[in-house]
C-alpha cells in the first residue's frame, strides 16, 4: 500500500463511504464528492478492469467503454502489479 496515501483525511473519507447503506445513498454521496467526469471515470475504469479478466482485447475494450489505450494499459498494469483490489471486490461481488 502507498503509504503517501493513508492518511487520516483519506481514512475518514472511506470512514464516510463505508457508512453508505444503499446503492441510491452511493449516488447521494459520490454526486457530492466527485463531478460527474470524475465519477464516470472510476467507472470506466472499473468497467475495463472487468472487460481484462475477461480476456478482451484492448480495441474491444476501448469500443465499448471509449477508454483510451492508455487507460486500458493503467488499469492491465493495476490489475497484474497493483494490491489485487480489483481482483477482491471482482470475488465478492461473484458472490
Amino acid at each position: 500500500m502507498n503509504n503517501k496515501l493513508k492518511t487520516p483525511s483519506v481514512d475518514s473519507l472511506f470512514d464516510a463511504i463505508m457508512s453508505l447503506e444503499s446503492r441510491e445513498e452511493c449516488y447521494t454521496f459520490f454526486e457530492d464528492v466527485c463531478t460527474v467526469n470524475e465519477l464516470l471515470s472510476l467507472s470506466q475504469r472499473f468497467e475495463v478492469a472487468k472487460m481484462l479478466r475477461q480476456q478482451k482485447t484492448y480495441l474491444e475494450i476501448a469500443e465499448k467503454t471509449g477508454a483510451s489505450t492508455a487507460t486500458i494499459s493503467r488499469v492491465n498494469r493495476s490489475l497484474n502489479y497493483g494490491n489485487d483490489g480489483y481482483d477482491m471486490v471482482f470475488k465478492r461481488i461473484e458472490e
